[in-house]
């Protein structure tokens, strides 16, 4: 195979590596965004909880401190009542209790209702603090894990891109100009391999003379259909493989 093939195939696993750790490199970034993202909704979702359980708290100490003021009302209406001179009195005052012990029932069916809605609203919350914290802990080490293979990955990119570069320097300008021609306009394909007299991308089959032609190793050739460029790899026979003769088929 000429020198300049060989080096074009090798500049072809370089580039179609170099592409998956760029998109590697391009969405770990995303994916962390993803996750922080999930966290801070969670958060929110903490913090309205929490806001809820504090509502409730309020209310239900308003609630309590408003018996009072209404219990107070009452012992004093039952001390002006024992004063009161004529029955109609004696009834305005008993209404009037009645009204303020009416109030205090409500106000005690509400707090009973309140409590009811605390616990699992205190329940919710001391959940999901924990899982806050075990979801803060497993997104830290996934940003940690990223940051590493970021790293990795732009190293592991630095390497190629220096090998690419010394590779390029060997190819002589023509191969190296028909070479990025075919992978700009092929999606970053830009060699196929001839099997079975097809080009083994595009599936297009090579005509006879120009597959001989192929087969001559003598000049690197393009595929007529998809222009990217083409490399043959011919059978390895049994001796070649074992460096014995390839034992003989006996006739039936």
């Amino acid at each position: 195979m000429l020198a300049d093939l060989k080096l074009a195939i090798r500049l072809q696993e370089i580039d179609t590596h170099l592409v998956g750790l760029q998109r590697e490199i391009a969405a770990l970034p995303v994916h962390i965004s993803a996750i922080e993202k999930k966290l801070i909704s969670h958060e929110r979702k903490l913090e309205a909880d929490r806001a809820a359980l504090v509502a409730n708290q309020k209310e239900r100490k308003q609630s309590e401190g408003d018996i009072q003021v209404w219990e107070q009302k009452i012992s004093k209406l039952k001390g002006q009542m024992v004063e009161a001179k004529t029955n109609e009195q004696y009834r305005a005052f008993q209404s009037e209790i009645d009204f303020c012990q009416a109030e205090i029932r409500k106000l005690e069916d509400r707090i009973l209702d309140l409590m009811g809605e605390s616990e699992p609203l205190d329940k919710n919350v001391k959940a999901a603090e924990a899982a806050l914290r075990t979801e803060k802990v497993q997104v830290e080490t996934e940003k940690e894990r990223a940051r590493e293979r970021t790293a990795a990955d732009r190293k592991a990119a630095a390497e190629l891109q220096q090998e690419r570069a010394a590779i390029v320097s060997q190819m002589s300008a023509t191969t190296v100009q028909r070479y990025e021609r075919a992978r700009k306009a092929r999606r970053g394909i830009a060699l196929a391999e001839v099997v079975e007299g097809r080009c083994n991308v595009c599936q297009m089959a090579l005509r006879l003379q120009y597959f001989q032609d192929l087969k001559k190793d003598d000049q690197i050739l393009s595929c007529e259909s998809c222009q990217r460029l083409l490399y043959y790899n011919p059978p390895v026979a049994v001796e070649d493989l074992t460096g014995e003769p390839a034992p003989a088929v006996q006739d039936r």
